[in-house]
């Protein structure tokens, strides 16, 4: 027996035998396990709206407000097809793009697996939620203007303008319902210490009416990014000033100039405010008043620059220092630049003319040393009795003028014929 066992122990055949007959078991077992029938349950499957794009295209119509992103489902079926698969491989599939209307409705799914799965011994026993609700609205559009602040610091002696932003208006389209809650676009940007022109591209905000951030779902729009551009300008301080026609025995040394404000901050390009170093802003005539004027006169500003202090007008007061005005009656009335073929008589005998200029000199002045002329040169061929303006001559004295009385100018009466011509005498034949 011993001897019979030894030989089936040492024998191939034997175990070849028991090779074959374990290899049919674990092929029974294995098979019967892969067939079995097992259950799974899948939570957190992700719903997947088909034909978006066709319904929007089609029917300018868009999906909102969807209830639920995830369902869970229940799948029955060979172990070894169920047990490879996944939440994130099994898809909850709605087919939106038969939908004709805007309303609310409620879907139900088809439960969609990878591809290649053999789904011929698979069901779906469970479905949690069964449908989907969702509303279907009508897509539109809305533009809204883009706004914003710079955010940053401008380097001194420089100002900035108002921010530009391109585009300034921004198009977006998606659902009506949510496209009333957006009121504009926010634009935040900055620099320290800004010296030039600012410019950068950046993102935006869309913001409501009570000026918080608004929802983005379920939107698109004409453009991601706007330039945001800070124009920055240097600033200059400018005096300002008067000219003076000096006269009436009135100079710039015994004049008295005073202007409030006297001088205003101007912003521009640089190159533009290098040609300016003063304002005037007028012409004032020292003959037109007696010791003191005061007025108040518009500033002129060229066009490219800007007055940051906001002053639009000045007031000017010129007070005549240290002189005294004395009257005297003129007989030295003469006319000058008479038309040739005319002859000007002057009607006016005497003329009382206000003189101003040192006292000393004042009361040295006498009457002979004044002059009043005439000049006819623009009366041409008239003929008739005329007042021509006249200018007063101060002989002797260059510290002492004529000044206009309340602002009017001196004149005389002039007659002016025709030289009557000799009469020829007749030549004997």
């Amino acid at each position: 027996m011993k001897t019979n066992l030894s030989k089936l122990h040492n024998s191939k055949a034997f175990w070849a035998i028991i090779s074959l007959v374990c290899s049919i078991i674990m092929w029974i077992y294995v098979a019967s396990v892969e067939t079995e029938e097992f259950k799974q349950t899948f939570r957190g499957v992700h719903v997947q709206l088909v034909g978006e794009t066709l319904l929007r295209n089609s029917k300018n119509l868009v999906i909102t407000d969807m209830d639920t992103s995830t369902v869970t489902v229940e799948v029955v079926g060979p172990r070894r097809i169920v047990g490879s698969l996944d939440s994130d491989s099994i898809y909850a599939q709605i087919d939106v793009s038969k939908l004709s209307r805007a309303a609310y409705t409620s879907q139900q799914y088809t439960v969609s697996f990878p591809d290649g799965t053999d789904t011929s011994n698979l069901t779906v026993t469970r479905k949690t939620p069964e449908t989907v609700n969702f509303m279907v609205s009508a897509q539109t559009t809305k533009s809204v203007q883009v706004r914003g602040s710079f955010d940053g610091s401008i380097a001194e002696g420089f100002t900035g303008e108002t921010p530009i932003f391109d585009p300034a208006v921004i198009t977006i389209s998606g659902p009506e319902a949510y496209l009333k809650n957006v009121e504009y676009a926010w634009v935040s940007f900055g620099m320290e210490n800004v010296d030039s022109t600012y410019e950068v591209e950046t993102g935006y905000t869309l913001m409501s009416a009570d000026n918080t951030p608004a929802s983005t779902t379920g939107l698109t729009f004409s453009t991601d990014v706007v330039t945001a551009t800070l124009p920055i300008l240097t600033l200059k301080e400018i005096s300002l000033g008067v000219n003076l026609i000096e006269g009436g025995g009135a100079s710039a040394e015994n004049t008295k100039v005073s202007i409030e404000p006297e001088s205003i901050t101007l912003a521009g390009d640089s190159k533009l405010l290098a040609g300016i170093n003063k304002i005037m802003l007028t012409t004032i005539d020292l003959t037109d008043f007696t010791t003191s004027f005061s007025d108040k006169f518009a500033i002129p500003i060229d066009n490219g620059v800007r007055n940051i202090t906001g002053a639009t007008e000045a007031k000017v007061t010129v007070e005549i220092i240290g002189l005294e005005t004395k009257n005297f009656r003129v007989t030295n009335i003469s006319c000058t630049n008479v038309s040739e073929g005319y002859h000007a008589d002057i009607l006016t005998e005497s003329l009382i003319v206000t003189l101003r200029g040192n006292p000393e000199s004042l009361a040295a002045l006498k009457n002979e040393n004044i002059r009043a002329v005439a000049d006819l040169t623009d009366m041409n061929a008239s003929t008739g009795i005329y007042m021509p303006k006249v200018k007063i001559y101060v002989d002797g004295y260059t510290d002492v003028g004529a000044i206009k009385v309340n602002g009017a100018d001196y004149t005389v009466s002039v007659e002016i014929e025709k030289a009557v011509e000799p009469e020829r005498e007749q030549v004997a034949e």
